[in-house]
């Protein structure tokens, strides 16, 4: 069977032909090739479509949550770090770098879309397919986009360089309509299984259109488009939420949508970047913080901060929801080499709170993805990154059922599926007033989805980024010799501007290159 791994792209490159198909599909350079050279074959077509794929998010997805309450952006002066902390402007690097790899994804769609029909397809059904691919891609860029820097230009077709410095910003409703109009169709021309292992479905077009719709606040077709998810009956959860990252679960039927490595061909660096420095990791550039692992209940089902969950201080990360110790490394977990996980500062060992770019500056670090295959070799991992699984699925559901107030036994179902998970199985939930079932299932997208670059997002569209993210960053607490201490990370206090920091600002070299721009306000 073949696997969707596709290969980083060249300004030459190339063209793989039909004797690599076993172990990936081919892709044409991202620039753009010569019309007369190319766009004459339904091959064509396939290679510009897996060009495309490139674009989606890899292991820079977990920068999201790294910008957010529950993470730390672990090298100080970093651009995350200074827009998790409020400290940037229309000249950061990573304010530019969404911007232009967005525009760069959708300016390679637009060429798909002005090419295509020349083709004398072979196969029209996989020039449709195709194009309900490309839309997705497409859709995706924007929705990044929109949701990033609200009005933006809104381009469909190819343009020229004169005409690209005299855009102006389209509505956000504009795109937002665009985009669930494009996921619509798409739908519908989409295999409900994938042709190949990587292919965007229909369920990935509908679960994307959920994601969307519940984004943005229109929960009957948010609730729509997941409740036809979840009725296809294709995708379920996995057995094992701590395997659920793991090589050996890779293509399981969670998963709606991700983006697929191979080692030594088109690899990532997420042991590197993410393990615990012991493990032979040259950096923790990301690092979860006590408001995450706080969230984690009892395994009995109730918060910590409930006097009778059982909750013991001085042992704190004891008899807790399973997926705390699966998502995060904390004091006493167990290694990719075997060893024990011990971040005590001054405990002597590599792992040692300290406040150098290589180590963890709260005590903890992401356990999510990180595998004892990718030891020798931390900076060749071909382990996928999933970008969409039913898990989701599930959640936005029931959220939007709840916002909606149409609470009903499939809400507290649908919750219960992800919480009964085999290695999880927390206590179920109930039905119960719209605000507790609100807390319930914001606190369940919190945990379930720890570091898979959602959390950003989500304190952004309930508005409750200026509650949580100002003030001082902390880490793990720990007894040193029977006293109880919490680690503060020094010289960081974040802020939030509600006026101004919901948007990001028009890069300042785009507003440069095309004044038209404008800015977002206080900016």
């Amino acid at each position: 069977m073949n696997l969707l791994k596709i290969i980083s792209t060249m300004i030459l490159l190339v063209i793989l032909i039909s004797s690599c198909q076993n172990e990936l599909l081919e892709t044409i350079p991202n620039d753009r090739l010569a019309v007369d050279l190319y766009w004459k074959t339904d091959k064509d077509a396939e290679l510009a479509t897996n060009a495309i794929y490139t674009y989606l998010e890899g292991i820079d997805i977990f920068s999201w949550d790294g910008m957010s309450d529950i993470g730390h952006s672990n090298q100080t002066f970093n651009n995350e770090a200074m827009i998790e902390s409020g400290q940037y402007d229309a000249l950061n690097s990573k304010v530019l770098q969404e911007w232009t790899n967005d525009y760069a994804g959708i300016r390679a769609a637009n060429s798909f879309f002005s090419n295509v029909d020349k083709i004398d397809a072979a196969s029209p059904d996989l020039i449709a397919r195709l194009k309900g691919e490309v839309k997705v891609l497409r859709a995706y860029m924007y929705i990044r986009l929109a949701f990033l820097y609200g009005d933006v230009p809104l381009i469909t077709s190819e343009i020229s360089l004169k005409e690209s410095r005299s855009l102006t910003r389209t509505q956000v409703s504009m795109i937002w309509d665009f985009v669930g109009s494009e996921l619509t169709e798409s739908a519908t021309l989409l295999p409900v299984t994938p042709t190949e292992k990587g292919r965007i479905t229909k369920g990935a077009a509908l679960a994307l259109k959920a994601r969307v719709m519940l984004y943005i606040g229109k929960y009957e077709e948010a609730a729509t488009a997941a409740r036809q998810v979840i009725d296809m009956n294709i995708y379920s959860l996995y057995p094992s939420y701590e395997k659920l990252f793991s090589y050996g679960a890779e293509n399981n039927k969670e998963v709606i949508l991700d983006k697929q490595f191979i080692k030594s061909i088109y690899s990532n660096s997420m042991f590197a970047n993410m393990a615990p420095h012991s493990q032979r990791a040259s950096s923790n550039l990301l690092v979860p913080t006590n408001k995450l692992v706080d969230a984690y209940q009892m395994n009995n089902g109730k918060n910590i901060e409930d006097p009778t969950s059982g909750f013991d201080p001085q042992n704190p990360y004891a008899n807790r929801d399973p997926r705390l110790k699966y998502s995060v490394y904390v004091l006493g977990s167990l290694l990719p080499d075997g060893k024990v996980f011990n971040s005590k500062p001054q405990s002597g060992t590599a792992d040692a709170v300290d406040y150098d770019y290589i180590s963890t500056k709260t005590g903890f670090t992401l356990k999510k993805y990180i595998n004892s295959e990718d030891l020798t070799e931390p900076t060749n991992c071909g382990i996928n990154i999933i970008l969409i699984r039913y898990a989701e699925v599930l959640l936005t559901y029931a959220e939007a059922k709840i916002e909606l107030n149409k609470i009903d036994n499939t809400v507290v179902d649908a919750i219960n599926e992800v919480r009964h998970r085999d290695d999880v199985n927390m206590p179920p939930v109930s039905i119960l007033s719209q605000s507790e079932m609100r807390n319930i299932v914001r606190k369940e997208r919190l945990v379930e989805l720890a570091f898979e670059g959602f959390r950003y997002f989500d304190i952004r569209r309930w508005r409750i980024a200026e509650n949580v993210m100002p003030g001082k960053i902390y880490g793990m607490t720990y007894s040193d010799n029977g006293i109880l201490k919490t680690i503060e990370v020094p010289a960081v206090e974040r802020v939030f501007r509600p006026g101004r920091d919901y948007l990001w600002p028009i890069p300042q070299k785009e507003k440069e290159l095309n004044p038209a721009l404008g800015q977002n306000p206080n900016w």
